[in-house]
């Protein structure tokens, strides 16, 4: 009885933070954690690394070919990690008479970091912004990435995800409610301390000189002897924070990226955030002693809550109660529902959905913290690229 009080508990704090305390101090810190420099205008290399996404990476290089930015100091590097598909032809294509277009190719199947670090050091750029393959970029993003450098210990600047077409599927359009809240208000609180612990492999900017320093790290990243390919984003943010480095999220870049339409899409994903989320956030305790105290507080208490939250959910179906525990569900996602349609009136009709289309992750929650988590547990030294299988842009 004891440890589900505590649990509950613990469940109290991370909601206090993530929607309470997370929104309050973004709200009067929130000018100082934002800061712009238009001033500051940088050679900028866009590396997007490739892995059997056909036709589609035609899509994202002619987006990004389309930035708000001087063409003389952007240049975009995409890098093949030996796609099985088509997906090379076409990257090719559309760097056809492109000068500051250029393709690259790993010499065998390395993974989506190694493809990353091929692109960096191909590149002399200040900037270098990693775009996934699959992404559709906003004109401005580039230039709101870049005027967010206004600190040297500035290192990393992250951008927000859209789905692309959320119209698809019901989890297409859930999926765009759950971006929304991950962006909107559970990184409140670190942004407020410049301190955001992950920032999305969809659209990040950072400083090369970084990049350059972390790539012994960011090349050996291994469990137990196995090298990881999974949640590069989360580790390499981490890495960044790590070594004394300042990380910010700004919602004014921003980029629409594929979702899952399908519960096995859905699934698989889940399953590799879960790994990641689990791999990292364990490995950052050993130093997130040097976060500021409400950052650490709120790291310790969300990895707490990701291993104990099962525990609830075993708890509830042994005895009989798992019906409650779905009902209470839904009643949050109905307030939270609510919160999104308010706050998201002013959205163009292409980037918001119904706040019902939330209602269906009251039971998806419970059932992937079940039965995704052991599972993610167990299998920790996955070394694929995990992408997704379905057509997502068809």
């Amino acid at each position: 009885m004891l440890e589900l009080v505590l649990v509950h508990l613990l469940i109290l704090l991370v909601i206090t933070n993530r929607y309470v305390l997370g929104p309050l101090l973004h709200g009067s810190r929130g000018r100082g954690a934002d800061q712009t420099d238009d001033s500051y205008e940088p050679a900028v290399a866009i590396v997007i690394p490739l892995f059997n996404e056909g036709a589609g990476i035609r899509d994202t290089v002619l987006s990004l070919l389309e930035q708000d930015y001087p063409p003389e100091k952007l240049e975009i590097v995409v890098v093949d990690d030996c796609s099985t598909d088509d997906s090379h032809a076409w990257a090719c294509r559309a760097a056809e008479g492109r000068a500051n277009v250029r393709v690259l190719r790993n010499p065998r199947n390395q993974g989506k970091r190694a493809a990353i670090n091929l692109g960096v050091q191909g590149t002399q750029a200040e900037i270098v912004i990693s775009v996934d393959s699959d992404v559709i970029a906003d004109r401005r993003a580039v230039r709101e990435l870049v005027r967010r450098f206004v600190s040297p210990d500035i290192a990393a600047v992250g951008g927000r995800t859209f789905v692309v077409q959320p119209d698809r599927s019901w989890l297409t359009r859930m999926l765009q409610v759950k971006f929304y809240f991950a962006q909107e208000w559970l990184k409140d609180l670190e942004r407020s301390f410049r301190s955001v612990m992950c920032l999305t492999g969809c659209l990040s900017a950072y400083r090369r000189s970084v990049l350059m320093e972390l790539m012994p790290i960011l090349e050996n990243r291994n469990l137990a002897g196995i090298p990881i390919r999974y949640g590069e984003d989360r580790f390499l943010t981490r890495q960044i924070v790590k070594a004394g480095y300042q990380t910010v999220l700004t919602l004014a870049a921003f980029c629409s990226t594929a979702a899952p339409t399908t519960l096995s899409g859905y699934f698989s994903q889940q399953l590799r955030w879960r790994r990641s989320n689990l791999v990292d956030m364990l490995c950052g305790l050993s130093h997130a002693w040097k976060l500021h105290p409400v950052v650490a507080i709120h790291y310790m208490s969300q990895l707490a809550l990701l291993v104990a939250y099962p525990a609830i959910v075993f708890h509830n179906l042994i005895t009989g109660e798992l019906w409650s525990l779905i009902v209470i569900h839904l009643l949050a996602v109905g307030g939270l529902g609510v919160v999104y349609w308010l706050k998201t009136r002013h959205l163009p009709r292409e980037l918001r959905v119904s706040p019902a289309a939330f209602l269906p992750i009251a039971v998806l929650m419970p059932v992937t913290y079940a039965l995704l988590t052991p599972l993610a547990l167990f299998t920790l030294d996955s070394g694929s690229w995990e992408t997704r299988t379905e057509g997502a842009r068809a």
